[in-house]
């Protein structure tokens, strides 16, 4: 679904299946820095993502792992260091509070 606030863009396949991100794009998610990445999800319904990534060095991936993540997660609720909100207006005066 297309809202007003999304970018639409027709691109042309080059050679050897290149293709060339519009500038804007590009500059907006740190695609333009060399070495930048981008994940690709083809859907079953016949759509293809791109996403952009954020290079993580060789020796932090574990600290990004699922399962680091997640005993990260559980160390938080364990130490106190969540907050729930009965709603959105409450949880957005949450991260607006002073820490």
């Amino acid at each position: 679904m297309y809202t007003n606030d999304m970018a639409e863009f027709h691109l042309t396949v080059q050679g050897r299946g290149t293709l060339a991100l519009p500038t804007e794009i590009r500059r907006r998610h740190r695609l333009d820095e060399p070495g930048a990445q981008v994940r690709l999800v083809e859907r079953d319904d016949g759509v293809i993502e791109l996403h952009p990534l954020v290079a993580v060095p060789a020796d932090q991936t574990w600290f990004w792992s699922e399962r680091w993540q997640r005993m990260e997660a559980e160390a938080d609720v364990a130490a106190g260091r969540v907050a729930v909100t009965d709603g959105p207006d409450e949880f957005l005066e949450e991260l607006d509070a002073p820490a």
